[in-house]
């Protein structure tokens, strides 16, 4: 090479050395004040949160705002410092988080707070028949899988001979506190009619099935 061309190539080389010294302080600390990406436990994607389960709050930059082993009390409530009580029942976990930062945003205690919610213990998902079954009371709904309203009529030992199988009502708490009823023709699930198998149910934590009996 040319001893021009190389004393050309080693003053560029020291440029950019110089220019990358400059910027590496700047990069290191726009490093430090980015709010880490959010970690979502994969199996609690589209979990919802329930009474009983034990949370960890957390605040990017807010250490006084974490809070730890914190259970979800019967109102479906949390309460958090600065913005007192507020519902994760029923939401994922991305939706409570979403929920708290908008009641942080919506009071003006931080401008852009971001949320990290982890399940530090879930609580037994539990569900409960009464009625006219075979077996009535509480029964756990699987940890993996699904339970539909025919599935806990079978596990609680049929439907008895004076149900009325084809109004069975369930009563499910919704996330703002409201109680929605369905009703189920579970007598037409378990007799095999295919018009009535798309409007089986399923469970979810808490829901209360009830089963009529006939009037005669």
């Amino acid at each position: 090479m040319h001893p021009l061309s190389q004393i050309l190539l080693l003053a560029w080389t020291l440029g950019l050395a110089a220019v990358g010294g400059f910027f590496s302080p700047l990069v290191a600390q726009v490093a430090q004040v980015s709010p880490p990406a959010r970690a979502v436990d994969p199996n609690a994607v589209a979990y919802r949160i329930s009474v009983s389960d034990k949370l960890s709050i957390s605040v990017f930059g807010e250490p006084e705002l974490t809070v730890g082993n914190k259970r979800v009390e019967g109102t479906g409530m949390i309460n958090l410092n600065l913005i007192q009580e507020i519902r994760v029942a029923g939401l994922t976990v991305r939706e409570a988080q979403n929920a708290i930062e908008t009641a942080y945003r919506g009071g003006r205690y931080l401008r852009t707070p971001q949320v990290s919610i982890n399940i530090d213990e879930y609580a037994p998902r539990v569900v409960h028949i009464h009625g006219k079954v075979i077996n009535p009371g509480q029964h756990i709904l699987p940890s993996e899988g699904q339970m539909t309203v025919k599935d806990l009529v079978l596990k609680a030992g049929g439907l008895s001979d004076t149900a009325k199988g084809s109004e069975v009502k369930i009563a499910r708490t919704l996330p703002d506190g409201t109680v929605k009823i369905l009703t189920i023709d579970v007598d037409s699930l378990i007799r095999g009619k295919d018009k009535a198998r798309a409007v089986d149910q399923v469970l979810e934590a808490n829901d209360s099935v009830h089963v009529p009996e006939k009037m005669f």
